[in-house]
């Protein structure tokens, strides 16, 4: 029997969250946790398994973005999941470059709604991702992000 791994699934709401889910079945045997910007969403989550996010985005106040950022770190400190995925946006950002100094793989999965270019921070956050994923086949790219179809 294989060892079950934390999980964390990271998303800004709306739409990132509802791709984002749409993924659980691949982790149901695994510890999965949560952390979204909406608190609402929480009931989604089973019991102790959300975190809750400030939101932000580049045309937040510094302070913000820099809440944020904090706010995810203690997350990944508190789990310490050996696997982090995101469908963006901000959240899933910082997620992904500090789960590369806890040594945690990791997996952007950037969101459908980028049909014409990558999102912000999927251009950004490529060099940290263990798994580069668009779900555009044009955007897809030798040196990342891969295509393998789309979740919606």
């Amino acid at each position: 029997m294989k060892a079950k791994k934390r999980i964390l699934l990271i998303s800004s709401c709306g739409g990132h969250w509802v791709q984002m889910n749409r993924l659980r079945p691949a982790f149901e045997d695994h510890d999965v946790y949560f952390a979204c910007t909406e608190r609402a969403y929480a009931q989604a989550a089973p019991e102790g398994r959300f975190y809750y996010v400030p939101d932000a985005s580049l045309k937040s106040n510094p302070l913000k973005i820099l809440w944020l950022a904090f706010s995810v770190l203690a997350i990944l400190i508190k789990i310490r999941p050996h696997v982090v995925l995101s469908t963006g946006a901000a959240p899933g950002f910082f997620a992904l470059i500090f789960a590369k100094l806890i040594r945690s793989k990791t997996i952007w999965v950037d969101s459908i709604a980028n049909v014409n270019e990558l999102s912000v921070s999927g251009q950004k956050v490529g060099r940290f991702a263990d798994l580069y994923i668009t779900q555009w086949e044009h955007l897809a790219r030798e040196d990342g992000p891969q295509y393998f179809g789309s979740v919606v």
